[in-house]
C-alpha cells in the first residue's frame, strides 16, 4: 500500500511539474505573439479581429482561418496585399487565437452563425467570406445560416465533406475529450515543440514551410493548450457536421469560388473541391500548382484568384 501511495505521489508531482512548465511556455508564447487587433462580442464569444484598409471602397473581405490557425495565417502576407485597395477584416474563430468563449465550444454550424453575427455587429454590407481549410467549412455554414447575407464565398483549400479519418498531422488530436484538458497542460506542448517542424512540413507539403512561419505566421500559437483543446473538439465534430452540411450545398444561391492546390497533402481537391463546387449552383473550382497553405506559399496566384472573384470574372 505504501508503494502505491508513493507511486501516486510521484505521478502527481510529475503532472504538476509538467503543468507548471506548460504554463510558463504558454505565457512566453503569448508575450511573443500578443493580440494584434480589437475585440467585439457576439452571442457565445468575444471575437478578436484585425481590420485593414478600413476606408477602401467595395465589398469588404472577412478572412477566416483553419484548424490550429489564427489571424496571422492571413496577415502573414495575403491580407496586406488585398488591403491596398479593399477593406479586409481578419478574425480569430471562437476559441482560437485571441478570441474567447462565453459558453460551450461551438460546432461548425454555430460558428457560421457567429460569423453572421460578427458581420452584423460590424455593419458589413454583403461581405465576401474568404475561408481557408476549416474556415471554408465555417464560411459555408455562415452562408447556409444566413441566406442573402454575404456577397460571395472565396474558399482556399476548404474542408467541405465528411471524411473517415483526419489528416495525419491532426490525428494526435483524436484523444478522449474528457482526457484532453490533462493532455493539453502536460504532454501537448512538449510534444508540439519536439514535432513542430515535422508537423509544419506535413501541413505545407509539397511546399516548404517558411522559416519565419512560427512567429510571423503564428505557428507557435498552435502549441498552446487553448489551441489543443479547440483542435480536439473540432476534430471530433467536424466530420459529423460536414455530413449534415454537405447535402445542403445545393441550396446556396451566392457565388462560391474554390481554390485548391493540385498537390494538397492534407485534403483531397477532388472530394473537397470539385465535388463541392459541382453541388453548388454557382460554384466553380480553380486548381493551381501547390499544397495546402496557398495564401502563404503561392501568394501571387492566390491574390490574382481572389481579385478575379471580387471582380466577378
Amino acid at each position: 500500500m505504501a508503494l502505491l501511495w508513493a507511486i501516486l505521489i510521484l505521478v502527481g508531482m510529475l503532472v504538476l511539474a509538467a503543468a507548471a512548465w506548460s504554463w510558463r511556455v504558454n505565457a512566453a508564447i503569448e508575450r511573443a505573439l500578443p493580440a494584434q487587433g480589437q475585440w467585439i462580442e457576439v452571442p457565445g464569444a468575444k471575437l478578436h479581429y484585425v481590420e485593414l484598409g478600413a476606408d477602401n471602397p467595395g465589398a469588404p473581405l472577412v478572412m477566416i482561418h483553419g484548424i490550429l490557425g489564427q489571424i496571422r495565417n492571413f496577415t502573414y502576407d495575403c491580407a496586406e496585399r488585398l488591403a491596398r485597395d479593399r477593406r479586409v477584416i481578419v478574425v480569430d474563430r471562437p476559441g482560437w487565437g485571441w478570441s474567447g468563449l462565453a459558453g460551450p465550444r461551438p460546432r461548425i454550424p454555430r460558428q457560421g452563425a457567429m460569423i453572421a453575427a460578427f458581420a452584423d455587429a460590424l455593419g458589413l454590407e454583403a461581405p465576401v467570406l474568404v475561408g481557408h481549410s476549416m474556415g471554408g467549412a465555417v464560411s459555408l455554414a455562415a452562408a447556409l445560416h444566413a441566406p442573402g447575407r454575404f456577397g460571395a464565398l472565396a474558399l482556399i483549400a476548404p474542408y467541405t465533406q465528411p471524411v473517415d479519418r483526419p489528416p495525419a498531422p491532426f490525428r494526435e488530436l483524436m484523444v478522449p475529450t474528457w482526457l484532453a484538458p490533462l493532455i493539453a497542460w502536460t504532454l501537448a506542448m512538449p510534444v508540439g515543440i519536439r514535432k513542430g517542424r515535422e508537423r509544419a512540413a506535413q501541413v505545407f507539403a509539397p511546399d516548404a514551410a517558411p522559416a519565419d512561419f512560427a512567429a510571423r505566421g503564428g505557428g507557435m500559437l498552435a502549441m498552446r493548450p487553448k489551441s489543443f483543446l479547440s483542435g480536439v473538439f473540432e476534430i471530433h465534430v467536424a466530420s459529423l457536421d460536414m455530413a449534415a452540411q454537405a447535402p445542403r450545398y445545393a441550396s446556396l444561391t451566392l457565388p462560391v469560388a474554390i481554390l485548391y492546390g493540385r498537390e494538397d497533402a492534407l485534403l483531397d481537391p477532388e472530394l473537397h473541391g470539385r465535388k463541392t463546387a459541382d453541388a453548388i449552383p454557382h460554384g466553380r473550382l480553380t486548381l493551381i500548382e501547390g499544397g495546402h497553405m496557398l495564401q502563404i506559399c503561392h501568394a501571387d496566384e492566390t491574390e490574382a484568384w481572389l481579385r478575379g472573384v471580387l471582380s466577378g470574372s
